[in-house]
Protein backbone atom coordinates (compact mmCIF):
# COMPACT_ATOMS: atom_id res chain seq x y z
CA UNK A 1 0.00 0.00 0.00
CA UNK A 2 1.30 3.32 -0.63
CA UNK A 3 0.17 7.06 0.34
CA UNK A 4 1.46 10.05 -1.49
CA UNK A 5 1.14 13.60 -0.69
CA UNK A 6 1.70 15.32 -4.05
CA UNK A 7 1.63 19.04 -4.20
CA UNK A 8 3.33 22.17 -6.64
CA UNK A 9 2.46 25.28 -8.37
CA UNK A 10 -0.52 25.78 -10.42
CA UNK A 11 0.42 25.24 -14.08
CA UNK A 12 2.94 22.92 -12.99
CA UNK A 13 1.52 19.92 -13.74
CA UNK A 14 0.00 18.39 -10.68
CA UNK A 15 -3.67 17.48 -12.09
CA UNK A 16 -1.79 15.46 -14.45
CA UNK A 17 0.12 13.92 -12.26
CA UNK A 18 -2.36 13.23 -10.19
CA UNK A 19 -4.36 11.77 -12.93
CA UNK A 20 -1.71 9.33 -13.49
CA UNK A 21 -2.12 7.87 -10.27
CA UNK A 22 -5.38 7.90 -10.51
CA UNK A 23 -5.10 6.17 -13.85
CA UNK A 24 -3.28 3.62 -11.85
CA UNK A 25 -5.70 2.61 -9.23
CA UNK A 26 -4.95 4.89 -6.44
CA UNK A 27 -7.65 6.92 -4.67
CA UNK A 28 -7.15 10.58 -5.42
CA UNK A 29 -8.54 13.74 -3.36
CA UNK A 30 -7.84 16.76 -4.69
CA UNK A 31 -7.61 19.80 -3.04
CA UNK A 32 -7.81 19.02 0.39
CA UNK A 33 -7.51 21.02 3.45
CA UNK A 34 -4.95 19.66 5.15
CA UNK A 35 -6.45 19.71 8.66
CA UNK A 36 -8.59 17.01 7.30
CA UNK A 37 -6.33 15.10 6.23
CA UNK A 38 -5.33 13.09 9.52
CA UNK A 39 -9.02 12.28 9.73
CA UNK A 40 -9.32 11.45 5.94
CA UNK A 41 -6.33 8.66 6.44
CA UNK A 42 -7.88 7.43 9.11
CA UNK A 43 -10.92 6.11 7.01
CA UNK A 44 -8.35 4.12 5.21
CA UNK A 45 -6.85 2.54 7.98
CA UNK A 46 -8.14 -1.01 7.67
CA UNK A 47 -8.28 -0.72 3.98
CA UNK A 48 -5.17 -2.06 1.85
CA UNK A 49 -5.95 1.06 -0.81
CA UNK A 50 -3.06 3.36 -2.43
CA UNK A 51 -4.03 6.69 -1.59
CA UNK A 52 -2.79 9.82 -3.05
CA UNK A 53 -4.02 13.54 -1.70
CA UNK A 54 -3.47 16.81 -3.82
CA UNK A 55 -2.73 19.74 -1.60
CA UNK A 56 -2.11 22.89 -3.03
CA UNK A 57 -1.92 27.07 -1.97
CA UNK A 58 -5.82 27.34 -1.38
CA UNK A 59 -5.14 25.58 1.86
CA UNK A 60 -5.12 28.36 4.47
CA UNK A 61 -1.62 29.40 4.56
CA UNK A 62 -1.16 28.50 8.58
CA UNK A 63 -1.79 24.89 7.99
CA UNK A 64 0.93 24.92 5.19
CA UNK A 65 3.13 26.57 7.75
CA UNK A 66 1.91 23.09 10.31
CA UNK A 67 2.85 20.99 7.09
CA UNK A 68 6.29 19.19 8.67
CA UNK A 69 4.08 18.75 12.04
CA UNK A 70 0.95 17.24 10.15
CA UNK A 71 3.30 15.26 8.16
CA UNK A 72 5.21 13.83 11.35
CA UNK A 73 1.66 12.69 12.88
CA UNK A 74 0.71 11.02 9.19
CA UNK A 75 3.78 8.99 9.34
CA UNK A 76 3.56 8.12 13.12
CA UNK A 77 1.62 4.45 11.78
CA UNK A 78 3.27 1.93 9.69
CA UNK A 79 2.69 3.06 5.94
CA UNK A 80 4.75 6.59 6.10
CA UNK A 81 3.69 9.21 3.62
CA UNK A 82 5.96 9.99 0.41
CA UNK A 83 5.61 13.76 -0.31
CA UNK A 84 6.15 14.90 -4.08
CA UNK A 85 6.51 18.29 -5.26
CA UNK A 86 5.85 19.11 -8.94
CA UNK A 87 6.73 22.58 -10.23
CA UNK A 88 8.66 24.95 -13.09
CA UNK A 89 10.12 27.53 -13.67
CA UNK A 90 8.25 31.16 -13.16
CA UNK A 91 8.40 32.17 -17.39
CA UNK A 92 7.22 28.50 -18.07
CA UNK A 93 4.30 28.84 -15.93
CA UNK A 94 3.55 32.14 -17.17
CA UNK A 95 3.94 31.15 -20.36
CA UNK A 96 1.39 28.27 -19.60
CA UNK A 97 -1.49 30.57 -17.76
CA UNK A 98 -0.59 33.12 -20.93
CA UNK A 99 -1.74 30.49 -23.83
CA UNK A 100 -4.55 28.83 -21.90
CA UNK A 101 -6.02 31.56 -20.70
CA UNK A 102 -6.80 29.90 -17.10
CA UNK A 103 -6.86 32.11 -14.34
CA UNK A 104 -4.41 31.40 -11.74
CA UNK A 105 -6.30 30.75 -8.04
CA UNK A 106 -4.08 33.41 -5.92
CA UNK A 107 -5.28 36.38 -8.76
CA UNK A 108 -8.97 36.64 -7.14
CA UNK A 109 -7.04 38.38 -4.21
CA UNK A 110 -5.78 41.40 -6.14
CA UNK A 111 -2.45 40.33 -7.76
CA UNK A 112 -1.25 39.98 -10.76
CA UNK A 113 0.03 36.78 -12.78
CA UNK A 114 3.37 37.23 -11.92
CA UNK A 115 2.71 38.05 -8.32
CA UNK A 116 0.26 35.08 -7.33
CA UNK A 117 3.02 32.64 -9.10
CA UNK A 118 6.22 34.06 -6.78
CA UNK A 119 3.45 34.61 -3.98
CA UNK A 120 2.45 30.28 -4.63
CA UNK A 121 6.06 29.61 -4.10
CA UNK A 122 6.32 31.57 -0.82
CA UNK A 123 3.11 29.79 0.33
CA UNK A 124 4.20 26.14 -0.90
CA UNK A 125 7.71 26.60 0.57
CA UNK A 126 7.18 24.13 3.59
CA UNK A 127 5.80 21.23 1.30
CA UNK A 128 8.68 21.82 -0.75
CA UNK A 129 11.66 21.36 2.03
CA UNK A 130 9.36 18.21 3.02
CA UNK A 131 9.58 16.88 -0.23
CA UNK A 132 11.12 13.28 -0.73
CA UNK A 133 10.57 13.71 -4.70
CA UNK A 134 11.03 17.30 -6.67
CA UNK A 135 10.10 16.88 -10.42
CA UNK A 136 10.86 20.07 -12.55
CA UNK A 137 8.37 19.76 -15.43
CA UNK A 138 9.78 22.79 -17.38
CA UNK A 139 11.08 20.87 -20.24
CA UNK A 140 8.66 18.27 -19.95
CA UNK A 141 5.88 17.84 -21.96
CA UNK A 142 2.34 16.50 -20.00
CA UNK A 143 3.17 12.81 -21.28
CA UNK A 144 6.53 12.99 -20.63
CA UNK A 145 5.57 13.78 -17.08
CA UNK A 146 2.82 10.81 -16.68
CA UNK A 147 5.06 8.48 -17.76
CA UNK A 148 7.88 9.94 -14.94
CA UNK A 149 5.40 9.53 -12.50
CA UNK A 150 4.58 6.13 -13.39
CA UNK A 151 8.07 5.05 -13.94
CA UNK A 152 9.43 6.70 -10.17
CA UNK A 153 5.94 6.58 -7.75
CA UNK A 154 4.42 3.43 -8.74
CA UNK A 155 7.02 1.61 -8.33
CA UNK A 156 6.01 -1.96 -6.59
CA UNK A 157 8.95 -2.87 -5.54
CA UNK A 158 9.90 -2.64 -1.52
CA UNK A 159 12.52 -2.23 0.92
CA UNK A 160 14.69 -0.62 -1.94
CA UNK A 161 15.80 2.86 -3.03
CA UNK A 162 15.02 3.77 -6.66
CA UNK A 163 17.77 5.05 -8.22
CA UNK A 164 17.21 7.50 -11.44
CA UNK A 165 20.62 8.02 -13.74
CA UNK A 166 19.50 11.03 -15.34
CA UNK A 167 21.80 12.86 -18.36
CA UNK A 168 21.03 16.15 -19.36
CA UNK A 169 23.11 19.63 -21.04
CA UNK A 170 24.57 21.95 -18.77
CA UNK A 171 23.50 24.68 -21.71
CA UNK A 172 19.53 23.83 -20.63
CA UNK A 173 20.36 24.46 -17.31
CA UNK A 174 20.87 21.98 -13.69
CA UNK A 175 18.04 18.99 -13.41
CA UNK A 176 16.33 20.57 -10.18
CA UNK A 177 15.37 16.87 -8.52
CA UNK A 178 19.13 16.21 -9.07
CA UNK A 179 20.63 14.81 -5.11
CA UNK A 180 23.94 14.27 -7.05
CA UNK A 181 25.51 16.61 -10.08
CA UNK A 182 28.50 15.04 -11.93
CA UNK A 183 29.98 16.90 -14.87
CA UNK A 184 31.67 14.88 -17.58
CA UNK A 185 32.87 17.90 -19.95
CA UNK A 186 36.54 17.56 -18.91
CA UNK A 187 35.99 13.98 -21.13
CA UNK A 188 36.81 14.30 -24.92
CA UNK A 189 33.67 15.44 -26.75
CA UNK A 190 32.82 13.50 -29.66
CA UNK A 191 31.33 16.61 -30.96
CA UNK A 192 33.86 17.75 -32.36
CA UNK A 193 34.68 14.67 -35.24
CA UNK A 194 32.29 15.40 -38.08
CA UNK A 195 31.80 11.97 -38.31
CA UNK A 196 30.42 11.25 -34.81
CA UNK A 197 28.81 14.36 -34.20
CA UNK A 198 25.19 13.13 -35.67
CA UNK A 199 25.06 10.09 -33.08
CA UNK A 200 24.23 10.22 -29.91
CA UNK A 201 25.52 8.38 -26.31
CA UNK A 202 23.61 4.99 -26.81
CA UNK A 203 25.19 4.73 -30.19
CA UNK A 204 27.95 2.37 -31.06
CA UNK A 205 30.41 4.90 -32.39
CA UNK A 206 30.14 7.47 -29.67
CA UNK A 207 30.18 4.35 -27.44
CA UNK A 208 33.47 2.52 -29.29
CA UNK A 209 35.06 6.27 -29.25
CA UNK A 210 34.68 6.75 -25.92
CA UNK A 211 35.37 3.47 -24.39
CA UNK A 212 38.87 4.05 -26.44
CA UNK A 213 39.80 6.57 -23.89
CA UNK A 214 41.80 6.00 -21.35
CA UNK A 215 40.16 8.84 -19.22
CA UNK A 216 36.35 7.92 -19.65
CA UNK A 217 37.33 4.72 -18.21
CA UNK A 218 39.06 6.03 -15.30
CA UNK A 219 36.50 8.88 -14.84
CA UNK A 220 33.81 5.38 -14.86
CA UNK A 221 35.96 3.35 -12.26
CA UNK A 222 36.30 6.00 -10.26
CA UNK A 223 32.51 7.47 -10.01
CA UNK A 224 31.39 3.60 -9.76
CA UNK A 225 33.60 3.70 -6.40
CA UNK A 226 32.12 6.78 -5.01
CA UNK A 227 28.61 5.73 -5.76
CA UNK A 228 29.13 2.19 -4.72
CA UNK A 229 30.76 3.82 -1.37
CA UNK A 230 27.80 6.32 -0.59
CA UNK A 231 24.29 4.74 -2.23
CA UNK A 232 24.24 2.39 0.63
CA UNK A 233 24.63 5.48 3.11
CA UNK A 234 21.68 7.17 1.57
CA UNK A 235 19.38 3.87 2.13
CA UNK A 236 20.28 3.83 5.56
CA UNK A 237 19.25 7.10 5.99
CA UNK A 238 15.43 5.46 4.74
CA UNK A 239 15.49 7.26 1.30
CA UNK A 240 12.98 6.01 -1.47
CA UNK A 241 14.43 7.82 -4.32
CA UNK A 242 18.09 9.17 -5.19
CA UNK A 243 18.71 11.11 -8.95
CA UNK A 244 21.99 11.25 -9.66
CA UNK A 245 22.15 13.57 -12.63
CA UNK A 246 25.27 13.51 -15.30
CA UNK A 247 26.01 16.26 -17.36
CA UNK A 248 28.44 17.51 -21.01
CA UNK A 249 27.53 20.67 -22.77
CA UNK A 250 24.48 19.42 -24.82
CA UNK A 251 23.33 16.17 -23.03
CA UNK A 252 23.68 14.16 -26.26
CA UNK A 253 26.95 12.79 -26.44
CA UNK A 254 29.18 12.17 -23.00
CA UNK A 255 26.27 12.43 -20.39
CA UNK A 256 24.39 10.40 -22.01
CA UNK A 257 26.96 7.36 -22.63
CA UNK A 258 28.06 7.64 -18.94
CA UNK A 259 24.70 7.42 -17.42
CA UNK A 260 23.99 4.51 -19.90
CA UNK A 261 26.91 2.71 -18.40
CA UNK A 262 26.33 3.56 -15.00
CA UNK A 263 22.56 2.06 -14.99
CA UNK A 264 23.83 -1.03 -16.73
CA UNK A 265 26.28 -1.53 -14.17
CA UNK A 266 23.96 -1.05 -11.28
CA UNK A 267 20.99 -3.09 -12.85
CA UNK A 268 23.31 -5.92 -12.44
CA UNK A 269 23.32 -5.35 -8.73
CA UNK A 270 19.59 -3.77 -7.96
CA UNK A 271 16.47 -3.91 -9.50
CA UNK A 272 14.97 -0.73 -8.88
CA UNK A 273 17.31 1.23 -11.42
CA UNK A 274 16.27 3.62 -14.44
CA UNK A 275 17.23 5.99 -16.76
CA UNK A 276 16.22 9.48 -18.27
CA UNK A 277 17.95 11.54 -20.84
CA UNK A 278 16.93 14.86 -20.57
CA UNK A 279 18.19 17.03 -23.34
CA UNK A 280 18.38 14.11 -26.12
CA UNK A 281 15.66 14.54 -28.20
CA UNK A 282 14.88 11.54 -31.14
CA UNK A 283 17.18 10.88 -33.63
Amino acid sequence: MKRIILSGRSGSGKTVALRALEDQGFYCVDNIPLSLVPSLVETFEDQPQDIALGIDARSFSNELDQFSNILEQLNENDEPFQVYFIDADDRSLLQRFSETRRRHPLTQNGLSLKEAIAKERELLEPIALCADLLVDTTSMTPYALRDFIRERALSKRESSMDIMFESFGFKNGIPTEADYVFDVRCLPNPYWDPDLRSYNGTQGPIIEYLESQPMVNEFFWQLKVFLHTWIPRFEQNNRSYLTIAIGCTGGHHRSVYMAERLAKTFSNERQTIQIRHRDLKDD
